[in-house]
């Protein structure tokens, strides 16, 4: 909530800001207690309440001994801040621009919050979609929330839908078919989203000659990154690091995916590589937190696609970064070669 108010009030700060404003003097000397604001002041411009709301949200993240103290202070008067926040919204959505008649805040990144389990037993993703749901549901406009996906696989599925309605699950873009081969579809649509980010930086660059060596390169980062377009930049990224000049170079690429590899090799224990040794093999989920942990941790990946009925179909594999890890390889030959000892026997 405090992240929204900074925004709006940066983003529409031509609209009349006094709710807000003056909801933020009223507080100005408690949060005078915790060095985030100038000891004195008469009347707070929109500059003034930006700054200091970025300061109490920098705080919230980066100084851990702070969090406590900030939402001792705050959580009294989230009431009265959603008050003001749907005045200053009622105000603004009533001055848009002409063809834009609706207002729309995204709060991006929630689904990264990594999960913690409290002191009652239950996890802070209960606290803030499930315990706090009035409150994201109390602002003024639309609003879309991105959730962490393991709790949309989780026993609180219910709860969320009861709370929020119906949920939209968004699938990794399909880079491989389930048998393993490459969905052409797929991957020419994640160089589209490369070159249109490349356009805007220098329209006349070719995306497989002056980015990349040649189109294996390009394809090979693509596949690798299981469809998961944050992942794919991050890719794209390192292998930059690795080079002085562009074009980026097949080495330059391997040593990319060899790193971030080896983040999921440290990343997954023991057990949960017989778990994705059955994923791979059955390409679906269990309803279990082993399962609902490998998929928040993207070490499993959902794909959606159209059969031949036009219906919509869900499967789930390892993510291509895995599969190449000796670990990975060693306890799926075994699976393999128990199933067929057992298929024998009977």
């Amino acid at each position: 909530m405090l992240a929204c108010t900074r925004h709006l009030l940066k983003k529409l700060k031509d609209n009349n800001p006094d709710p807000i404003l003056h909801w933020l003097e009223d507080r100005w000397e408690d949060l005078k207690e915790l060095a985030l604001t100038p000891p004195k002041v008469e009347n707070v411009s929109v500059e003034a309440a930006v700054t200091t709301f970025a300061k109490i949200t920098a705080n919230l993240r980066a100084v851990p001994s702070q969090r406590a103290k900030i939402r001792e202070l705050v959580n009294p008067h989230t009431i009265t801040l959603l008050k003001a926040l749907n005045e200053f919204i009622d105000t603004a959505q009533n001055k848009l621009p002409l063809g834009k008649i609706k207002l729309v805040i995204i709060a991006d990144s929630l689904d990264r919050i990594t999960p913690t389990i409290q002191e009652d037993g239950r996890t802070n993703h209960d606290r803030i979609f499930i315990d706090r749901s009035q409150q994201l549901k109390g602002l003024d406009c639309h609003v879309v929330y991105t959730v962490p996906i393991s709790l949309l696989y989780s026993s609180r599925a219910n709860d969320l839908y009861d709370n929020y309605g119906d949920t939209t699950i968004l699938p990794m873009i399909m880079v491989q078919q389930p048998d393993g081969s490459p969905y052409q579809p797929g991957l020419d649509k994640l160089k589209e989203i490369i070159s249109k980010r490349i356009k805007i930086i220098n329209p006349n660059l070719n995306l497989e000659t002056d980015i990349f060596e040649d189109k294996t390169i390009l394809e090979r980062l693509c596949a690798m990154s299981g469809g998961h377009v944050r992942q794919l930049m991050q890719l794209i990224q390192e292998s930059i690091n690795n080079i002085d000049d562009l074009p980026i170079t097949a080495k330059a690429a391997r040593r990319s995916i060899t790193k971030l590899r080896d983040v999921y090799r440290r990343t997954i224990e023991e057990s949960q590589w017989s778990i994705l040794a059955k994923v791979a093999k059955s390409k679906k989920l269990e309803n279990s937190d082993d399962y609902r942990n490998l998929l928040f941790n993207r070490c499993i990946l959902e794909y959606v696609y159209l059969d031949e009925q036009s219906e919509l179909n869900s499967w789930c594999d390892v993510h291509p970064l895995i599969k190449d890890i000796s670990k990975f390889r060693q306890i799926y030959q075994q699976s393999q070669q128990q199933e067929s000892s057992e298929a024998t026997n009977n």
